[in-house]
């Protein structure tokens, strides 16, 4: 279930009530520490006793490194069955939280608070929990569903913009593929402010939770939320193994782009349909030069994804605006020519 939060709590404090749970772990990292720990701290209501864990923030330590410290805190705090872990921070922190509460001693409860507009609107709905591995992202995790999501959009006061950009690329991506209102809703805002997303944010949330509702391992229907990703997934991972960091958001509006593209040559959108959507991306996202990668890398990576199956490459793509196919099996000179068709808009 996923809930907003009334201004001081309450909703929260009753159902950690409702759990009884024997001890409680926060989880934070410098940045939630600072900004929204504090709120969470001076609104928390609770008999149970609680440690708050911190982490150091940013992709590059979502790793096995961080959870096997966690997995130590947790063992030298004595964390038990009926613990529970309460995520407050954004994609990594909800990521790692669930991964970590899902596997120590198979598993203990755990309660997503997502401070990210990109955790709000995707990260911390739909169960997938996991961390990166040798330049590969999410390729370790598992499906762990959340008690609760809890979400507080004044913490999105805390962002910087770079950051506000970068959730508001899976909040486009949640009406190409599901809702057209929701897409020319947002794609008409003059800009990305807390105050301007805030009124769209339980309309994305609620996409996600609906088709990860139909489909929770990911079998056939979810797929559809892939689109963007197995494109901005390769580009993001090769920035990460150049220790040269991009945001979430900016690689998902880059693959956006693309595999808009690789709907136009695979005959599923016409050129007008393809044009109005990379146009109105482009006004929100700022070119990522991808020059130094050749495209057999960014392939490469691709063949890697957890999504592949038999040695092929699945895309989900766009039918038009707000319905998507997924299991589109494309050919490699299909995406080289994709690949190239965005690098020469660098050009143009």
């Amino acid at each position: 279930m996923i809930q907003e939060l009334d201004k001081d709590f309450t909703s929260l404090n009753e159902y950690i009530d409702i759990l009884m749970p024997s001890k409680i772990f926060i989880l934070v990292d410098e940045n939630t520490h600072d900004h929204c720990l504090p709120i969470l701290l001076a609104n928390l209501e609770t008999d149970a006793p609680f440690e708050i864990i911190e982490i150091e923030a940013g992709e590059e330590n979502k790793n096995i490194g961080t959870a096997t410290q966690l997995w130590e805190i947790f063992s030298e705090m004595e964390a038990d069955r009926k613990s529970l872990l309460i995520n407050l921070g954004g994609g990594v922190v909800t990521d790692m939280g669930g991964f970590v509460a899902s596997t120590y001693k198979r598993g203990f409860r755990f309660i997503n608070i997502p401070t990210t507009l990109l955790a709000m609107c995707d990260a911390s709905i739909g169960g997938k929990t996991g961390i990166d591995h040798q330049y590969l992202k999410n390729i370790i995790g598992t499906f762990a569903l959340p008690e609760r999501i809890f979400f507080y959009p004044k913490f999105l006061e805390s962002l910087d913009f770079k950051e506000l950009r970068s959730g508001f690329a899976e909040m486009l991506k949640h009406g190409l593929i599901a809702d057209s209102n929701h897409w020319n809703e947002l794609s008409s805002l003059f800009k990305i402010t807390p105050q301007d997303v805030a009124p769209y944010i339980s309309r994305s949330m609620a996409i996600k939770n609906e088709v990860v509702t139909k489909d929770f391992k990911e079998e056939n229907v979810r797929k559809i939320l892939n689109f963007g990703h197995t494109i901005g997934h390769a580009v993001e991972s090769l920035f990460l193994r150049k220790g040269a960091l991009i945001p979430h958001g900016e690689a998902v509006a880059l693959g956006m782009i693309c595999e808009t593209h690789l709907a136009l040559l695979a005959g599923l959108v016409d050129v007008e349909q393809s044009s109005n959507v990379i146009s109105k991306i482009q006004r929100f996202y700022p070119y990522i030069d991808i020059s130094e990668f050749r495209n057999e890398d960014i392939l490469n990576l691709m063949f890697n994804d957890k999504k592949n199956e038999d040695g092929n490459i699945n895309f989900s793509l766009i039918t038009g605006i707000g319905n998507c196919v997924y299991d589109q099996k494309l050919h490699a000179d299909q995406i080289n020519l994709t690949l190239d068709f965005y690098k020469d808009m660098n050009v143009n």
